[in-house]
């Protein structure tokens, strides 16, 4: 159990903070063939699943009237960033219940936070971009 556990964390990599309820870009490496491309996914994240290196998240978009959810592996080499686009609101660990919800009512409020905590994050964000750069 002990060897698993030490392969699983020497898989895991920095990645962005974010959190359930929070509307994100996943920048997605695609291959194809021989050529590989980058597919934004931008959507509402409603869940995180697991632990460890073994952790998912699902995000929910809507394309043309209809849901679509796509479940990503977090710490996995394909994801090549993650922008946090708007936080949200939220005070529930699942947001399923947004399913069944259409239009206004599937929106979720926006988490507003002080211009101090901002500038930090996007400081701590930036660090982490350059790091996993090099």
């Amino acid at each position: 159990m002990d060897l698993i556990k030490t392969i699983e964390e020497s898989q895991k990599r920095d990645v962005a903070s974010f959190k359930v309820g929070d509307t994100v870009k996943v920048h997605f490496k695609i291959i194809e063939g021989k050529t590989e491309r980058v597919q934004v996914y931008e959507g509402l994240v409603l869940c995180f699943k697991n632990a460890g290196a073994r952790r998912t998240f699902t995000v929910r978009k809507n394309s043309y009237g209809v849901g679509v959810e796509r479940v990503f592996p977090l710490y996995s080499p394909r994801i090549a960033k993650i922008e946090v686009m708007r936080p949200g609101r939220v005070r529930r660990s699942k947001l399923y219940y947004i399913r069944g919800k259409v239009g206004k009512a599937a929106k979720i409020r926006e988490l507003i936070v002080k211009k101090s905590d901002k500038a930090a994050a996007q400081t701590a964000s930036a660090a982490v971009e350059t790091a996993a750069e090099n």
